[in-house]
């Protein structure tokens, strides 16, 4: 923790789905860089997880129990902080199907975290960053959110909003001290990929990882770490001329298309 930068020293940080996978490298990162870490997670054992990570490498941290896509709990999350410096929406589920085999069922599950959650993310957070004098958002988008994916009808229709949504409270709070700016990774190799190998190719897992991996052009996926490193550099005073911008961190993903 020491050798990194203190960027974020005395700065209060929240991040959403903090628990695991991309969220908790940003969470562990932040911290390590002297942020004051807000873990809001729905899975409260996850985030208590990241906390004592933290709190283990002498950072400091704290788990607040929330669903993004409630509205009151989202409330009352963001009630509870005292100051809001840096927030991170980065909490969202997967789908695949294309038009004909996504139910209305799966739209709006997908809407209520990926697209809702976010949107109370930014309602709560940026009423928070104004008390505070301002602040720095970065919402999780997706390689979905620039290009079409073949099956992630619902989940690019979601990435899709984030990035809009990103561009819209950028311009509307460009004059407030709020900068906003949202990153679209690839496939990064999170417990989520694990899981999902794990159930649909049993007795295959190295196999499809293999496969997986080397659809990235570069030759493999991310890692949830290097997400996390372009997060932190884009909540810090360095990136301060930089809002209403979306970074690809993808292998070269958006070479190919």
């Amino acid at each position: 923790m020491a050798s990194l930068p203190q960027r974020f020293s005395g700065k209060t940080a929240l991040v959403t789905g903090g628990g695991s996978g991309i969220g908790r490298a940003i969470s562990l990162r932040l911290a390590a860089e002297g942020a004051q870490v807000t873990v809001l997670e729905y899975k409260v054992e996850a985030g208590e997880g990241t906390v004592a990570e933290i709190r283990a490498a002498g950072g400091a941290a704290q788990v607040v129990a929330a669903d993004v896509s409630n509205t009151e709990a989202m409330a009352a999350a963001f009630g509870s902080l005292e100051r809001l410096d840096v927030l991170v929406n980065n909490a969202g589920i997967a789908h695949v199907g294309d038009v004909l085999t996504t139910t209305p069922a799966d739209l709006d599950r997908i809407y209520a975290v990926n697209v809702k959650g976010v949107y109370h993310g930014l309602h709560f957070g940026v009423q928070k960053l104004l008390a505070s004098g301002g602040g720095a958002i970065v919402n999780l988008a997706s390689l979905a959110s620039r290009v079409g994916l073949a099956d992630r009808f619902a989940y690019g229709m979601s990435k899709g909003a984030v990035y809009t949504m990103t561009l819209s409270v950028a311009r509307d709070f460009v004059n407030r001290g709020i900068r906003c700016n949202c990153v679209c990774p690839a496939r990064v190799h999170t417990p989520f990929v694990d899981g999902f190998i794990a159930k649909n190719y049993p007795g295959k897992e190295a196999e499809m990882f293999a496969k997986l991996s080397a659809a990235q052009p570069i030759g493999r996926m991310g890692e949830p770490a290097e997400i996390a490193a372009l997060v932190a550099f884009l909540c810090s005073s360095e990136a301060a001329f930089i809002t209403g911008s979306a970074y690809d961190i993808d292998g070269g993903a958006t070479l190919l298309r």
